[in-house]
């Protein structure tokens, strides 16, 4: 089989759990009455999300070490994540300029403009007590951290140790998580000075990793890791052991593509998955998940086990040929998560919202939203992402460095949607 058709059932899942999230939102808009009578059973949007780490986690490392190139990999997620997101921050700038959607009704009176630009450039707001401009944003401040961790695990040559990392982090949420603070860094430092720290430390880390001398590269990776679990444990917006469990989360996703690529052993997978599910179930029981509505604890606990098994089970039949219009939708996926924000500000602040539940809005709403993220796609994310490769191939032309994955056990093409 092809590496496009080996990959769809990941565009499958990434399709439905864009929409999953979508849909979520749309329901406060659109289908209020419906949304109250599930929400404290089951949040799709929260089962999307996890759904989505749990494909990063399977595909990331794969696109690092296809090439065993840290230059490459920086230079791709720079020109796959960045464009769509500043032509993302440039619609909430828009529509907060034209008074559609006041940008204090997201950044908090009186936000700190530098503090505001700098957390969203590197994707860390969430992390920074700096309020997301677009809701959906936060997660990609976890995204950013595992990107960060991957490159220093790579340094230092441990990065095929998926399973233990998996246990390790699920069992730090487990043990720590609920006593460490939160926003410490920021309480310390004050907002501004906060931010400017962890940019520089994260800059810099990502400029020393890409170095052609490997011991700054070593450092510059260990730099990184070490300031992205720094914030992740001590200066988190929502208390730390949530963000351990969607590390952990994402960190599954890397062991079982270590299993499919005969790296890993499946009990050992068996073993990740189980320790993350119950440090997520546990947790969720006696803590206080800020990520679903009204802190269920039910809502919590379903969306983690639906998504694992959604996961499960997308695998299974990834040999199976794919629904073409989801595997599309897949490929769309980024589009679609990022942009729906802005159809829904605009639709408020243009027409208004029906007073009861009415799904011809909803459906109008989605298509809306799917018509746009094709545009998207066309004009942004896939003329960035062939610019990308120019790039990275101009920047990085030589031989994969030591620690690439060898031509005897080839990692899957991430392709352009990766």
């Amino acid at each position: 089989m092809s590496p496009a058709h080996r990959l769809a059932w990941l565009d499958v899942l990434r399709g439905i759990g864009a929409l999953a999230v979508a849909f979520h939102h749309g329901t406060f808009h659109y289908l209020p009455e419906l949304r109250r009578g599930y929400i404290d059973q089951f949040s799709p949007g929260i089962w999307g999300v996890l759904v989505f780490f749990l494909v990063s986690g399977f595909i990331i490392p794969a696109s690092l070490e296809r090439t065993g190139s840290v230059r490459r990999f920086w230079i791709g997620r720079l020109f796959r994540i960045h464009p769509l997101l500043l032509v993302a921050l440039g619609g909430f700038v828009v529509l907060g300029v034209t008074g559609l959607s006041p940008m204090e009704e997201r950044l908090g009176e009186g936000f700190d403009p530098v503090a505001a630009v700098l957390a969203h450039l590197t994707m860390l707001q969430d992390l920074l007590s700096v309020p997301s401009a677009l809701n959906v944003l936060w997660t990609l401040s976890y995204e950013m951290i595992f990107y960060l961790l991957v490159v220093g695990l790579f340094a230092l040559r441990v990065h095929r140790r998926s399973a233990t990392v998996t246990l390790a982090v699920a069992g730090t949420a487990l043990a720590i998580g609920p006593l460490l603070p939160t926003l410490a860094l920021t309480r310390g430092l004050g907002l501004r000075p906060a931010v400017v720290v962890v940019t520089v430390a994260v800059v810099l880390s990502i400029v020393l990793a890409c170095s052609r001398r490997p011991g700054v590269a070593r450092a510059g990776a260990l730099l990184g890791g070490a300031t992205g679990l720094a914030v992740v444990l001590f200066n988190s917006r929502i208390e730390a052991w949530q963000g351990l469990v969607l590390l952990a989360m994402m960190f599954l996703g890397t062991a079982v593509h270590r299993a499919d690529q005969g790296e890993l052993a499946w009990r050992w997978v068996a073993l990740a998955g189980v320790g993350t599910v119950t440090a997520a179930l546990v947790l969720g029981r006696w803590g206080s998940p800020d990520m679903v509505d009204d802190n269920a604890g039910r809502a919590w606990n379903s969306a983690v086990l639906l998504a694992v098994a959604a996961f499960a089970a997308a695998m299974a039949l990834r040999d199976r040929r794919m629904p073409r219009v989801l595997a599309w939708l897949g490929v769309i996926s980024y589009s679609v998560y990022l942009l729906h924000p802005l159809v829904l500000a605009l639709s408020d602040g243009t027409i208004w919202r029906p007073e009861r539940d009415n799904p011809w809005w909803m459906a109008g709403y989605l298509v809306a939203v799917v018509a746009l993220s094709a545009v998207t796609h066309r004009l942004v994310e896939t003329p960035m992402q062939r610019l990308g490769r120019r790039v990275a191939r101009r920047a990085d032309p030589g031989p994969p460095s030591p620690g690439a994955v060898p031509a005897s056990s080839p990692a899957p093409e991430p392709s352009a949607r990766s």
